[in-house]
């Protein structure tokens, strides 16, 4: 099983997998998260979190997810990337932590596809002709 690891500011990726948790309806194995505040300093939690991917990997691999591109969580994603062993994905949020759940059984980049096609079909303008549809 592909691990996952969530890593954003502060709390972020902790309520994430809590509400992934009560949408999935169990606790997934091989799933952690780190949270990054602002007085932490990047190269002392490097090691740290190498060592967390290393325990989530089982042999097929890890992905990644932060919050935002560009920022402090993603920049130590990027010192972590190894093609087809570790990749990361920015913009995490719950369609793309529900995806990742969903299909952890095939292989690392077509996960990284469900990640990110889960992420973007989670953004969705509704409208009341859209809510009128759904409605029971």
């Amino acid at each position: 099983m592909i691990g996952i690891l969530i890593i954003a500011h502060g709390s972020l990726g902790e309520s994430l997998m809590n509400c992934a948790k009560h949408v999935i309806g169990n606790t997934p194995k091989q799933v952690a998260f780190i949270g990054v505040n602002t007085q932490d300093d990047p190269c002392i939690l490097l090691p740290k979190v190498q060592a967390l991917v290393a325990e989530l990997n089982s042999g097929e691999g890890v992905l990644v997810l932060s919050d935002m591109y560009g920022a402090t969580p993603c920049n130590i994603v990027s010192k972590l990337l190894k093609p087809g062993v570790i990749e990361g994905v920015a913009g995490v949020n719950m369609p793309m932590i529900v995806r990742t759940m969903t299909y952890r059984h095939e292989s690392l980049l077509a996960l990284v596809e469900k990640a990110v096609s889960g992420g973007r079909e989670g953004v969705v303008h509704f409208d009341q002709e859209h809510c009128d549809r759904y409605e029971a």
